[in-house]
């Protein structure tokens, strides 16, 4: 008999996937002596150290989330003392710039880094479809057509089942 939960858990699923992936990383992060450090500093560094000082805009598209993602990991960031932000050529532009702290951290942030891309890369051979494949698939698809669009092509359109607003 098949134990796994229903289809129907995916968001909750993911968020439990997603969970235990950076939980695993913050872990290693503090046993290299970086206690909160976050996972999702990482990229913004690493991106800020090869391409120099950049706009938040510019890192989300070269990430691929939203401006909102990256602007709230960049303000926390420059909480943390590992960036600082400056004006660009538009007034509602911010550029990103690694601080001292930043770039003393990189040698261990570029151990962490090729660490885990070995981890994910293990992790994909045990699976049955690398997971990497399958979020891109995904992540496309779902750029092709939001889920909102798919979740409404199923809802009833019976007026007596809609809840009054």
């Amino acid at each position: 008999m098949d134990h796994r939960p229903a289809p129907e858990f995916l968001g909750t699923r993911l968020r439990h996937l997603l969970d235990l992936v950076d939980s695993g990383v913050a872990r290693v992060y503090t046993d290299l002596g970086l206690p909160g450090f976050r996972p999702r500093y990482t990229p913004v560094i690493r991106l800020v150290h090869t391409g120099g000082p950049q706009s938040i805009r510019d890192l989300a598209n070269t990430i691929g989330v939203t401006h909102s993602a990256v602007s709230q990991t960049v303000n926390q960031m420059r909480r943390d003392g590992l960036v600082t932000l400056e004006p660009g050529d538009d007034a509602r532009q911010r550029i990103v710039h690694l601080t001292d702290h930043a770039r003393a951290i990189l040698p261990t942030l570029d151990a962490e880094w090729q660490a885990t891309t070995a981890a994910a890369r293990a992790l994909d051979a045990e699976l049955p479809y690398p997971l990497a494949d399958l979020v891109a698939a995904a992540l496309d698809a779902l750029g092709e057509r939001p889920m909102h669009d798919r979740i409404h092509d199923h809802i009833q359109t019976d007026p007596s089942r809609i809840p009054p607003s």
